[in-house]
């Protein structure tokens, strides 16, 4: 072999350049991990499945149900269930409280159709469920594509799940587009605008109710079927939530099957290493803290998201509970924000800055700010933090990269760090490198997804 020239032993030295993740990578490791993964994006497709997948999995592990109040103990696994829609799951370690604890925050809701409160209406013989979406979506995307309902009805006599077209026996959705036979004038509107949101309405059926007596016969049919498969009545569905969803299972792409295709990959891509790190972290010294939460894609407002108190006030239980002050707890505690980043695609170059972008098979991706434009809305995890868990990934051997969420003036997004920093908490994000984000079917590189676990197991201990 070639001696190496004093320049190329300086450049390896000083120059820093992320790395492809092949390289010595474990491949049957991450493979079989990613079979997990791509069940668990299948089993949970809106918050509550994800919630109810999450506690069968810990429940497996000795981890027990959990309401403010309750006494804790040392070496105690618990979750709190925020309403089946967010989910704290903890374990109290051995060190002194003060020490503070290591938490993760991913959220699990996904861009979606989410049905108006009286959806159900009949016009020219079909009839359609009114929708209202929620979070950023490229309208355009949802049409043409086959759907599946998601959700829960809850009556006077009982609530009752909703979930149906995700198997083949079941019947599937549908967005009506135009043919680009019609779509002249379509064509000449601006991508935002070739669809409207009052244009997503959701097509469910087209048999009219055999009574000649009755009016909105197709109207009355769908409503006879909901009601003979779930009981409920048009005003039952007035205090329902219910969605529509890709029905497309979570599939591998490309000849080598390195990557997976999926609806949801934002943010359960980060969900799923946190649950999975952390129960492989009963070795810790340290109390250890992952939630899973809602409306992250609205703003993480209400008693579901990131931005109500109950963080708080957990931390302040567990900090009593152990004869600990809870504002030295928070101080002295550290997050990982763990949410999705955009990967560099080279057939859109011109919104990327690919010096400071995020490459798929280049590991797990960090953000020391998010925001947009001039850094608005970002918590700005500070030098010192950043320094300390890059520490900890390079002493673990984790493939990471360093990324901004496109061109300055061009890019932008928020995640659930700045509510985290609010408590005085160090925080910086953390997450997979996504392609196609926020669209009906997103594509991620297993080898990130497998650095993520293993970069927050990291992080754990």
């Amino acid at each position: 072999m070639e001696e190496k020239t004093t320049g190329q032993l300086l450049s390896e030295k000083l120059t820093y350049k992320s790395k492809n993740s092949f390289a010595g990578i474990d491949s049957e490791a991450v493979h079989s991990y990613c079979e997990g993964y791509k069940a668990f994006l299948d089993a949970g497709k809106t918050e509550r499945e994800v919630v109810k997948e999450t506690i069968a999995m810990i429940s497996a592990q000795g981890y027990v149900p959990y309401t403010l109040g309750d006494k804790l103990v040392p070496g105690g696994k618990y979750y709190l269930n925020n309403r089946n829609k967010s989910l704290f799951m903890f374990r109290i370690g051995s060190e002194p409280i003060e020490e503070g604890i290591r938490i993760t925050a991913s959220h699990i809701d996904s861009p979606r159709v989410d049905f108006k409160p009286r959806p159900v209406y009949e016009d020219s013989e079909m009839c359609f469920f009114k929708t209202h979406y929620y979070g950023g979506i490229k309208k355009y995307q949802w049409t043409a594509i086959p759907l599946s309902l998601h959700g829960v009805i809850c009556k006077k006599d009982g609530d009752v799940d909703v979930r149906i077209g995700d198997d083949e026996s079941e019947p599937v959705f549908y967005i009506n587009d135009l043919p680009p036979h019609l779509a002249q004038t379509q064509y000449e509107k601006t991508v935002g605008k070739a669809i409207s949101g009052e244009q997503l309405n959701v097509l469910a059926g087209s048999q009219p109710y055999d009574d000649d007596k009755v009016s909105d016969k197709v109207k009355l049919q769908v409503l006879a079927a909901l009601n003979e498969k779930y009981g409920c009545t048009e005003a039952d569905l007035i205090s329902a939530e219910l969605c529509a969803v890709p029905a497309m299972k979570a599939r591998d792409v490309g000849f080598d099957r390195s990557m997976i295709g999926s609806y949801g990959h934002d943010d359960r891509v980060c969900a799923y290493p946190s649950v999975t790190a952390m129960l492989e972290s009963e070795d810790s010294a340290h109390t250890l803290l992952n939630i899973i939460a809602d409306k992250e894609e609205v703003g993480s407002d209400g008693v579901s998201g990131m931005q109500c108190k109950l963080l708080a006030d957990l931390i302040e239980e567990i900090a009593l509970n152990l004869g600990g002050n809870p504002r030295v707890v928070r101080a002295h505690s550290k997050c990982l924000s763990a949410d999705v980043n955009v990967a560099y695609d080279p057939n859109f170059p011109d919104v990327f800055e690919k010096r400071n972008s995020a490459m798929i098979n280049h590991g797990v991706v960090l953000s020391k700010y998010t925001g947009s434009r001039g850094k608005s809305g970002t918590s700005d995890a500070s030098a010192e933090f950043v320094s300390f868990v890059t520490k900890i990934f390079d002493d673990a051997d984790v493939n990471w990269q360093m990324a901004e969420l496109g061109k300055v003036d061009q890019g932008g997004g928020g995640t659930v760090a700045k509510f985290i920093a609010s408590n005085n908490i160090d925080v910086i994000d953390l997450g997979v490198p996504v392609l196609s984000m926020h669209a009906p079917y997103e594509v991620v590189a297993k080898n990130d997804v497998y650095m993520t676990h293993k970069a927050i197991a990291a992080f754990y201990r």
